[in-house]
């Protein structure tokens, strides 16, 4: 496959001209003011809710103190046909960065017995590409900070080589032979070869509101943000992966797009997101609707606040939030996640005065992975880190009325069937030393609180 070229020098000469200059500081200043009345109109009342696309949030974060112990990604997930065979396979694609100050000419990795012996910290950025079904792997490429291009203002572009990635369009190619996987465990790497060129459009964000805001971004609050600009996302392309070619289309690609960023990982860590959806009730295809759940065990600077869960289901266009950083939505949360012998289940159930939320949802290990990352201090700690794409489940949604008993009863709003489940469960093994937040952010933290 021929990629588009990219004028990569150009990109490189426009973003350094731009560079300290007068004309950017307003720009920053300006862009700040912006967001921040965003916000302030946003938590005065928004008809769509968590519906509030930013591409604040969704900017290059590695500055300050997480320059050099922090990480920042861009994630993309969606569903591809093989040409010939009509085969379903479901993909996905990460834009990697970790400690950008710490770089320079090479690739710098954390899991190097010399690196980890010395306290040499990760710095690179790693795309990484893959599948999961049969033949799951995924492939990691490296760049040094040197050769990696990444404007700071929005929207966000980040490049390197033949590898790129907006809020538009991402395109690249990672290929990595047995022999290199074999003789480079640093890479946390499985073999293989993926080649794609893709358009992007977001439809569906969730905006998680506070918890990812702008003072609690500029303080570094929390250990790990997130923000999903494209819970439900259309993507346009080909995909060439292990010799095979995959069609991608919008409407059937089930596509995802979001990014975390922070000084480390949480644990437990727990991932739920569908908007292949079809009601049980009605026997209707639900087009406007996606679901999307995440969290675990959130940190606020040096405390951790247990079994806490985002959760936003865009139904039919309308928005059903439950989010523990909204104190004023009494949301309640509880959830498992059972790990069996040949696949895992998770079940989540949710409710604020107004509705509640059931859904169970379970993934075969066989089309499952281990993904697998380097926390920005170099250690590797979630190695049990399930992942997957090709999940099934339920929801039930429920609202809360008047019952002829004259009583306030749930009643049900819908029972629907979700396919093509993006699914992540993982927990660190027993004994596991958790990363202390960085003595800088500690030290801004208690400043500003």
């Amino acid at each position: 496959m021929e990629l588009p070229k990219i004028d990569l020098e150009k990109q490189k000469e426009a973003i350094h001209k731009a560079a300290g200059t007068v004309s950017e500081k307003v720009s920053e200043a300006a862009g700040a003011v912006s967001e921040k009345v965003s916000e302030t109109l946003d938590g005065m009342g928004n008809d769509n809710g968590f519906n509030h696309p930013d591409e604040f949030r969704d900017a290059f974060m590695l500055h300050g103190p997480l320059a050099k112990e922090g990480y920042d990604w861009w994630w993309h997930s969606f569903t591809g046909h093989n040409v010939k065979t009509g085969e379903e396979k479901a993909f996905f694609i990460e834009f990697f960065t970790i400690n950008p100050e710490l770089g320079g000419k090479e690739p710098v990795f954390g899991q190097l017995p010399g690196n980890k012996e010395a306290g040499i910290r990760p710095s690179y950025m790693m795309v990484k590409a893959g599948a999961w079904g049969e033949g799951a792997c995924q492939l990691h490429r490296f760049f040094a900070w040197d050769d990696v291009t990444v404007k700071d203002e929005v929207p966000f572009i980040i490049s390197a080589e033949d590898c790129f990635c907006s809020e538009t369009r991402t395109m690249g190619r990672v290929e990595i032979s047995d022999v290199e996987a074999k003789n480079h465990p640093e890479w946390l790497t499985d073999a293989g070869k993926m080649i794609w060129d893709l358009q992007i459009d977001k439809k569906v964000s969730f905006n998680v509101g506070y918890g990812a805001g702008w003072a609690l971004r500029e303080t570094d609050a929390f250990q790990m943000f997130w923000h999903a600009q494209g819970m439900k996302t259309g993507f346009t392309g080909t995909v060439f992966f292990n010799g095979e070619e995959y069609k991608v289309d919008p409407d059937t690609c089930y596509g995802y797009a979001d990014k975390n960023w922070g000084s480390d990982f949480t644990s437990p860590w727990l991932w739920l997101s569908s908007n292949n959806m079809v009601s049980k009730l009605t026997g209707k295809r639900l087009e406007n609707s996606v679901i999307d759940i995440g969290g675990g065990r959130p940190k606020v600077g040096p405390f951790a606040i247990e079994g806490k869960l985002l959760s936003a289901f865009w139904y039919e266009g309308q928005p059903l939030e439950f989010n523990f950083s909204k104190f004023w939505t009494l949301t309640k949360t509880n959830y498992k996640v059972a790990e069996k012998k040949n696949r895992l289940v998770w079940r989540v159930e949710q409710e604020t005065p107004l509705h509640k939320l059931k859904v169970e949802v379970s993934c075969d290990k066989k089309d499952m992975l281990k993904i697998r990352y380097e926390s920005p201090d170099g250690g590797f700690r979630h190695t049990n880190l399930w992942n997957g794409g090709n999940g099934v489940g339920t929801i039930q949604i429920y609202k809360k009325n008047i019952s002829i008993k004259n009583k306030w009863e749930w009643e049900l709003m819908d029972d629907i069937e979700i396919r093509n489940v993006g699914c992540e469960y993982g927990e660190y093994p027993k004994g596991t030393i958790e990363a202390e937040a960085p003595q800088e952010l500690k030290d801004r933290f208690e400043n500003e609180h």
